[in-house]
């Protein structure tokens, strides 16, 4: 990391970047313990106390939102409100790290780095409340369970008033294909639109050597499997990128019988989301379709999760000028829009703001990917993460003034 780029109000800058450093340790203590004891959407009880319980240290009075979270502001002085966002919530798969401080919780690991997003972001508020009495504005922390799954936790935190008087909003993902000290970032669409699909066919069954007599469910979920995706890629705009992916195909249990019930199970993603708006009546109308011949019965469930992330300009100048401001220019990286889904994209169809991809890769090392129970984190990234969110918000305080 080389010399950083100057900021508005160098000297709060400075107390803050200090003040990370000062609980740089604690903060890695809070990321093993939530890494331990991790918690699915919706039933993060523990890791809002224990957070809960750090905010309550230095003076901060943490607000609970209604489903398990939490979140508080930070300073008194007239000028701008400015949210900074993390997740909480871990992923049912089971932890193959191998670390000490390995999942304590059979099936449940923290595999998508929110354990990292939470204890950054702790750090980047308790170093604001050192310097609250000192700052251009406020700072709201938002600690949101229930990312992953759809359409997602900030639908509730925002209902409970997270983004209520916030002028700009900012976050940051860990990503594992990232080195460490960098932080990528896109303007415009970063993510993807992710919907859930899953689709349940009845019809008569019977015997394999008697196709004919029944309805051939097992041949019509193939059919379905496979036509879905290839009459969508014809149907809808090709720039929009729509990808439909089963991760769940199911039907019989025996080699000549043919099943009166199956099931297919995916996620339907796309890029753009014009494209997304139209995509549920497309996908429920072509599997009606599709099967249709086969007089099997379709029951569809289609669930809408999150639109694209979309960076917007000025907040992603702040963001970037952040990074460059606690890192060097060289750490500003540009990446890439990704079909993965990200219900931050919600905060940002309220309110301007910027999501950033905090690199976790140790350089030179492995490279993890997400939702995987592999995953392992460079842990140097929490303090990263801090100091770039709570500079992110010095910076827009300055700049919305």
């Amino acid at each position: 990391m080389t010399s950083a780029a100057p900021i508005d109000h160098p000297g709060l800058l400075q107390s803050v970047l200090a003040g990370v450093d000062a609980v740089s340790d604690q903060l890695i203590e809070v990321r093993r313990d939530l890494h331990a004891h991790p918690e699915l959407s919706w039933t993060e009880e523990r890791t809002s106390s224990v957070i809960a319980k750090r905010l309550d240290q230095v003076g901060l009075v943490p607000t609970p939102l209604p489903r398990n979270g939490l979140m508080v502001d930070i300073g008194t002085q007239p000028g701008p409100l400015v949210a900074l966002r993390a997740d909480l919530d871990a992923l049912p798969v089971d932890d193959r790290t191998g670390d000490p401080w390995a999942s304590t919780v059979q099936g449940v690991a923290h595999a998508c780095g929110h354990d990292l997003h939470a204890s950054a972001l702790l750090g980047a508020g308790l170093a604001l409340a050192g310097i609250a009495d000192r700052m251009p504005g406020r700072v709201r922390l938002i600690f949101q369970p229930a990312e992953e799954v759809m359409p997602g936790g900030a639908l509730m935190a925002i209902e409970a008033g997270a983004l209520d008087g916030v002028s700009r909003i900012f976050g940051l993902h860990a990503d594992p294909a990232t080195d460490v000290g960098t932080v990528g970032l896109r303007e415009g669409p970063l993510t993807g639109a992710a919907d859930s699909l899953d689709v349940l066919l009845d019809g008569k069954g019977g015997h394999t050597s008697r196709p004919h007599l029944t309805e051939d469910l097992t041949f019509a979920l193939g059919k379905l499997v496979t036509e879905l995706p290839a009459v969508l890629s014809r149907r809808l705009d090709p720039r929009a990128g729509v990808s439909v992916v089963w991760g769940i195909v199911r039907s019989g249990s025996a080699v000549n019988v043919i099943p009166s019930t199956g099931r297919a199970g995916g996620t339907v993603r796309m890029l753009d989301a014009v494209a997304w708006a139209e995509a549920e009546e497309l996908v429920r109308d072509t599997i009606e379709q599709i099967v249709e011949p086969y007089g099997v019965e379709p029951t569809v469930t289609y669930v809408r999760g999150v639109p694209p992330v979309v960076n917007e300009h000025r907040s992603t100048v702040i963001l970037g000028k952040a990074v460059e401001a606690v890192l060097g220019e060289e750490a500003n990286v540009a990446t890439t829009q990704s079909l993965g889904g990200e219900d931050f994209a919600w905060y940002l169809e309220s309110v301007p703001g910027a999501m950033g991809r905090l690199g976790t890769r140790t350089p030179g090392g492995p490279t993890y990917d997400l939702h995987q129970g592999d995953l392992r984190v460079d842990e140097r990234a929490i303090s990263v993460g801090a100091k770039v969110l709570a500079a992110a918000a010095l910076k827009s305080m300055v700049t919305d003034r």
